[in-house]
């Protein structure tokens, strides 16, 4: 045999295939090459004993042995499949399944919900007030302007613009509207406040209770019990009276000296100005049907008065009468 055919045999094996090379060149050139080992590699299909193992006898599987789900346990996927390319197609196949799609939610309405949710510091607990259940009755509290020197604010409170108890939903929103009453006081007073309290042309069914005032009272921050210095209750009713009265024995002596019942608008004005108060027509209304009725009942009064003295003058003159004769 030649060298060239030895040398042709020795590269391809004794099979006739080439035999994997037993180094990896590096870069750098021939004197930085680092010999690697390769295992042998055997390129055969065939079975022989370069093989790794023939498979033993216990893997043999019997495929007949094996058990197959009946035609019950199929998962019908048709109509699925058909939902993803065409969402009529299982309404046109008479199906009766009907799959709603999901609703687009826009950036727009991501934004407003996140407007309908506020978070509040009170007590140094953190709360969430849940704006769109007492959209309607924010009214219930406002600014009304400074007295005096300073920023001393005007806090009115409107009873009338509470909800109705008859509501199935009145404690959510006097819960929520409570959060939102105290975390507002908060951020409109700065120094020295009084409080205008609106109890005219208010329901009784729409008075807030006995445990809600209480829990106001016991939520404000010691520092907004200091600062107030006057709480006016404007219209006092029965009620009103009779709440603050029994409440008294738990309050202290200080804040029930606070307390100042005005029973006219006109009354009010001599105590703090008006002009940047918003009285709702409502309490207006009825503090001019309240002053009509007082101006009536003095002319009642008056006349009454005038009629009594005309009726006993006739009778003074008859006993004059009698003793001189």
């Amino acid at each position: 045999m030649d060298p060239a055919s030895e040398s042709k045999m020795t590269s391809e094996g004794d099979d006739g295939r080439p035999i994997p090379p037993t180094s990896l060149p590096l870069q750098g050139g021939p004197s930085q090459r680092k010999k690697l080992s390769a295992p042998r590699i055997s390129l055969s299909l065939d079975h022989s004993e370069d093989d790794l193992g023939e498979t033993p006898d216990d893997l043999d599987i019997n495929v007949d042995e094996l058990d197959t789900p009946d035609e019950g346990d199929y998962l019908d996927y048709t109509d699925h499949e058909m939902d993803w390319e065409d969402p009529g197609a299982a309404t046109r196949s008479g199906t009766s399944d009907s799959y709603n799609t999901i609703p687009t939610y826009s950036a727009e309405e991501e934004r407003r919900d996140v407007k309908l949710w506020r978070t509040v510091i009170i007590g140094e607990q953190e709360h969430r007030i849940n704006m769109k259940v007492i959209e309607p009755y924010m009214k219930v509290i406002s600014h009304g302007g400074y007295y005096g020197s300073g920023v001393n604010a005007i806090i009115v409170f409107a009873a009338c613009f509470l909800p109705d108890s008859a509501r199935e939903d009145y404690h959510e929103i006097m819960e929520n509207l409570f959060l939102y009453v105290i975390s507002t006081l908060e951020l409109m007073v700065a120094e020295d406040y009084m409080i205008v309290y609106l109890n005219g042309a208010t329901p009784h069914r729409r008075m807030p209770g006995l445990g809600w005032l209480k829990k106001c009272y016991q939520m404000i921050d010691r520092r907004l019990r200091k600062n107030l210095k006057s709480f006016i209750i404007v219209h006092p009713s029965w009620f009103i009276r009779t709440v603050l009265a029994i409440t008294k024995p738990f309050i202290s002596a200080k804040f029930s000296s606070k307390i100042k019942y005005v029973s006219s608008l006109d009354e009010l004005q001599e105590l703090i100005p008006m002009d940047s108060i918003q009285i709702p027509e409502c309490i207006i209304k009825l503090d001019k049907e309240l002053k009509e009725a007082a101006e009536n009942s003095k002319m009642n009064s008056f006349l009454q008065g005038t009629e009594l003295t005309a009726a006993s003058r006739p009778d003074r003159q008859d006993q004059a009468g009698a003793s001189s004769s």
